[in-house]
């Protein structure tokens, strides 16, 4: 018999992430790679606004291949292009995730392809 995953987030706040998320009980584990700004066509968005929603919605279809959605983010790192990205990162971050708060990194770097200005890699559990 499986026991129910629970889920404790550990000092969350009020820009959407928490100091740490505990799991326990949980029966998968799911490791999504870093999803690109851009559609399965290579369209790239030419903004930060659409590309950021770009990459959220490249997250949301793989947790959906998975029989997931965003609830189940126990984790996740977002690679921005430039500093000045922050802060509508996060009003777009709290927008799509709501008021769930999974452990959270931002990392400013240097992207693989010019003209990214954002990259979103998670884990998510259930």
């Amino acid at each position: 018999m499986h026991m129910q995953m629970q889920r404790r987030a550990i000092q969350p706040n009020d820009v959407s992430y928490a100091q740490a998320h505990e799991i326990s009980g949980f029966r998968r584990l799911l490791f999504i790679s870093g999803q690109l700004p851009q559609c399965e066509k290579c369209i790239l968005p030419k903004d930060f606004e659409g590309q950021c929603r770009r990459a959220w919605a490249n997250v949301e279809q793989q947790l959906k291949q998975a029989g997931m959605d965003f609830g189940n983010l126990v984790k996740v790192t977002t690679f921005l292009s430039e500093r000045r990205l922050r802060e509508r990162n996060y009003e777009i971050r709290r927008e799509v995730l709501g008021e769930h708060t999974p452990a959270l990194t931002v990392i400013i770097a240097d992207l693989y392809e010019e003209g990214w200005m954002v990259e979103i890699e998670a884990i998510a559990a259930d």
